[in-house]
């Protein structure tokens, strides 16, 4: 067989898939880095186009089933505690998807990277970073701004979030289920607005439909090994992603 779809040969669809797979244990693991692990390895062998349409439908699906764990009723409840955060995000993904083929990346990556890769560093030396009570509404819609911007433009919106999160001492399980609430309705923006942006071609939307195969797969699997991790080690594994969240946003940005 040479070719499976989307153009790739076959070995590379297989390389997608295990991406995938890989990117789903990690998400069900510590509850984000998905997109990131998707779009940095797709972006080594697809076009740009293809990495961003490729992660787009495991990324809802895998967010759907992380906001709900906990049911209905727990999803409202944190709606309406982070809606602020949520507001800005999904507005905001939307406006910068319209100029993902117009926008350079380079150091909208390298803005957003450093300081991601810097709080995660003092982090794990110890300091303590915590946001006062005071500013933590503006704090909240700054980082949902910022999260959206990125988010349209490169298909990752979760350093930010994760920074907030963790700045204002949010406990493991309601951690998980803001990530998966806020990915989720970020999700639905990113797909409305790339069907809009051209993106989402028939072949590419088909390519990102396979990938939800393994990527739920690998989900399954992280969340039994996520379940085992007390608070302080999924706080410190989440402080390593984040570093290496942020040296791989610099890494593109430098175009490594």
């Amino acid at each position: 067989m040479e070719y499976v779809m989307a153009g790739l040969s076959e070995p590379l669809f297989w390389f997608a898939m295990a991406i995938a797979l890989f990117a789903g244990f990690v998400k069900g693991t510590v509850g984000f880095a998905m997109p990131m692990i998707m779009i940095s390895a797709f972006s080594s062998f697809l076009s740009p186009e293809l990495a961003l349409s490729g992660l787009i439908l495991p990324t809802l699906v895998t967010n759907f089933g992380q906001a709900f764990r906990q049911g209905p009723a727990a999803f409202w409840a944190s709606a309406c505690k982070y809606w602020r955060f949520l507001v800005a995000t999904v507005l905001f993904i939307a406006i910068s998807a319209q100029f993902v083929r117009d926008i350079p990346q380079d150091m909208f990556l390298l803005m957003l990277g450093v300081p991601i890769m810097a709080y995660a560093t003092l982090q794990l030396m110890g300091r303590t970073l915590a946001i006062k009570l005071e500013h933590q509404t503006r704090v909240e819609w700054g980082l949902g701004v910022v999260a959206g911007l990125y988010g349209g433009l490169s298909g990752v919106w979760g350093p930010p979030l994760i920074v907030y999160l963790m700045s204002v001492g949010v406990e493991k399980i309601e951690m998980l289920r803001v990530q998966g609430m806020i990915f989720l309705l970020g999700s639905v923006m990113l797909l409305s607005a790339h069907l809009n942006s051209g993106v989402l071609t028939a072949s590419s939307t088909a390519f990102s439909a396979v990938l939800v195969i393994p990527a739920v797969a690998g989900m399954a699997i992280g969340m039994q090994v996520g379940n085992r991790l007390d608070q302080a080690l999924f706080r410190r594994c989440t402080q390593v992603l984040l570093v290496l969240a942020g040296l791989n946003l610099v890494r593109r940005a430098i175009g490594l």
